[in-house]
């Protein structure tokens, strides 16, 4: 593509990035009537967005001419990925944008939060001087609990130690080796919430994490303990936070991000122990302008066919014709592994076995890293971060090849954690399998939800496992079972048609003969 390009900009957008683009030569075309976007979009080349552009696939069709998406920040909610990936369209963002802003805004709501800011200036300025009630706590000799050691969970360990508070965590996905290089002491969730004078929250909004600061969880907790959430609305039942406040479990709490945005009406409001902010995580003019210019750069890099580092969807051009049937079962095998090993190993190796491996399988386990890590954090991961992902992690990565395989023309495996999980392709249409997970052979192909149960080998536990699973109203799609390497045990591998409810998998580890139970999803 020459130099010159339109690129249309459908929202607010730091002008120091515009102003790059324009440098280049492009033709920087800003229509903010969204109304008008099926319109505009015929003709340009590269578009760039923030969160109210809904870029679906009509819109795409639309696009005639579309090279590359920029969001100019992280999230990519209204972005219709896997559309415009089968259009060939690249999808990029700034995913370092915020996190510093994010990170002090905490700060912010921590420091408000120990010292009732915000309530004693409102006082003040209704004509009450009300110096005793306001009296707060330091933050010195405190302990804060960090859910979520990722990039921003990172950045406000580092500052909260600078205020002399003592750094607690959670967080599955981070070894306790990388932990104590940050001067940070692994706790599971239970223990964390009840040591902490502060919780701070750093995670991604996902169906585990959904609800996961509830009503039982903060009963665990001390009276004088205040929650502060700059992550994402969701993660905390509102209504139960509430509730645990009112009835003196916690002391009081501090919240950016709500369930619903935007929103103006919670109970939450009312509460005088309670601090909130209108989603102001990533506000700030210094994260404005990392973003317009970070995109506009990804933008540049697209529209010149050079290399972008911050793509988000697959570029399959990166794969020879041989590996890249490959590349959806390598990502699909990481999302599993990483619900099979529970949290972050210390090492994942990668080993490529048959006609494959004769090629750089670099690729292949670039791919299953992104699968891997795209489960455990709400950043968008892409063949370039992946590594630095596992580097921040504290997981080392190691690659094996083997020419040859005994059973298969072509496997991967992925080992780490005691675990292991293998898949390869069959057929000429190159359909995925499930081969192998710790040692016991299956076939079945891979499913969003699959269950891996290890039980005595006597006739009638697979009746039972049917009959728990028939009177939850849960069908079985596919089924094998395999030999275990003890010979009075054996493993089914059931992939069923939906997601099995918790409560539905306490009775299978409950039921007489079984052994054990693992719930995967991808």
């Amino acid at each position: 593509m020459g130099a010159m390009a339109r690129i249309l900009v459908t929202e607010e957008i730091a002008e120091g990035g515009l102003d790059r683009l324009r440098s280049a030569g492009h033709d920087v075309d800003v229509q903010f009537d969204l109304d008008d976007l099926l319109v505009n979009i015929r003709g340009a080349q590269g578009l760039i967005i923030r969160s109210a552009t809904q870029v679906t696939a009509e819109v795409l069709e639309h696009a005639d001419q579309l090279v590359v998406i920029g969001r100019a920040g992280i999230g990519l909610d209204n972005v219709d990925v896997e559309a415009a990936t089968r259009r060939g369209v690249m999808v990029v963002n700034a995913p370092q944008s915020n996190i510093i802003s994010a990170a002090e805004h905490t700060m912010a709501l921590l420091l408000a939060q120990a010292r009732n800011i915000p309530q004693a200036h409102a006082a003040l300025t209704a004509g009450r001087w009300e110096r005793s009630r306001w009296e707060g706590v330091e933050l010195a000799d405190k302990t804060l609990a960090v859910i979520g050691l990722g990039r921003i969970g990172k950045l406000v360990a580092d500052r909260a130690k600078a205020f002399g508070m003592r750094v607690i965590a959670y967080d599955p996905f981070v070894s306790a080796d990388r932990a104590r290089q940050m001067g940070v002491e692994l706790l599971s969730l239970d223990q964390v919430v009840g040591e902490a004078d502060f919780v701070t929250i750093h995670l991604p909004k996902t169906k585990e994490t959904t609800g996961l600061i509830n009503r039982d969880l903060l009963l665990k907790a001390k009276p004088t303990m205040r929650l502060i959430n700059v992550a994402r609305g969701g993660i905390v039942d509102e209504a139960e936070l509430a509730e645990a406040i009112r009835d003196g479990v916690i002391a009081g709490a501090a919240l950016d991000v709500f369930a619903t945005e935007p929103t103006v009406d919670s109970p939450l409001f009312a509460m005088q122990q309670v601090i909130v902010t209108p989603h102001l995580g990533a506000s700030t003019r210094e994260a404005q302008d990392k973003a317009g210019d970070t995109i506009a750069d990804m933008v540049h890099l697209a529209l010149a066919g050079e290399f972008v580092p911050f793509a988000v969807n697959v570029n399959a051009a990166e794969a020879n014709e041989t590996m890249r049937p490959f590349l959806p079962l390598a990502e699909r095998l990481g999302r599993l592994f990483a619900s099979l090993v529970g949290g972050a190993p210390r090492q994942i190796e990668v080993c490529t076995e048959g006609d494959i491996a004769g090629y750089d399988t670099r690729i292949l386990t670039l791919a299953a890293l992104k699968g891997f890590f795209g489960s455990v954090t709400d950043e968008p991961v892409t063949y370039v971060n992946a590594p630095q992902l596992a580097k921040e992690h504290g997981v080392e990565i190691r690659e094996t090849n083997c020419a040859t395989s005994a059973d298969f023309v072509n496997l991967m495996t992925l080992r780490g954690g005691d675990r292991s999980l293998s898949g390869t392709l069959v057929g000429r249409r190159g359909a995925q399998r499930i081969v192998m997970i710790d040692d016991h052979s299956f076939d079945v192909p891979p499913a969003d939800h699959m269950l891996m149960i290890k039980n005595d080998d006597r006739p009638g536990v697979i009746g039972i496992v049917g009959t728990l699973l028939g009177n939850a109203g849960v069908n079985i799609a596919d089924m094998d079972v395999g030999a275990a390497a003890d010979a009075r045990t054996a493993v089914m591998l059931i992939a069923p048609t939906g997601e099995v409810g918790d409560e539905v998998l306490a009775q299978l580890r409950l039921a007489p003969g079984i052994i054990s139970v693992d719930a995967l999803t991808c």
